[in-house]
């Protein structure tokens, strides 16, 4: 029973968060079928920076866990290599993912 409680409420964050970001999408269908009715096209945003600005906060925030991560290799009961363990992925995940909007920012801008 003690189980039951994070699980149940991990679960119901998670079911909030998508919902919203699915009710966020239906509000932009129709929005875009309610221009298209009326013979409209949804305006052409020019900005191009936003990979660039994702990249560099999720960028951030994994370099951010990565080094406050990196400590829980010296408590380690094994010897990992450069203290770099499984929970390292939390920190380089994000960071490689930050990186490859950075890159692809970079590799698809127009001159």
């Amino acid at each position: 029973m003690s189980d039951l409680v994070p699980c149940l409420s991990i679960v119901s964050v998670l079911i909030v968060i998508f919902g919203f970001i699915a009710f966020m999408r239906y509000i932009n269908y129709r929005e875009t079928l309610a221009l298209a009715e009326k013979g409209l096209t949804r305006p052409e945003t020019k900005n191009s920076k936003g990979f660039l600005r994702w990249g560099i906060l999720v960028t951030a925030l994994g370099l951010a866990l990565s080094l406050g991560l990196y400590f829980v290799g010296f408590d380690s009961a094994q010897n990992y290599p450069l203290h770099l363990g499984p929970w390292m992925l939390g920190g380089f995940v994000p960071l490689f993912l930050g990186l490859g909007l950075i890159l692809s920012h970079f590799l698809t801008q127009k001159e």
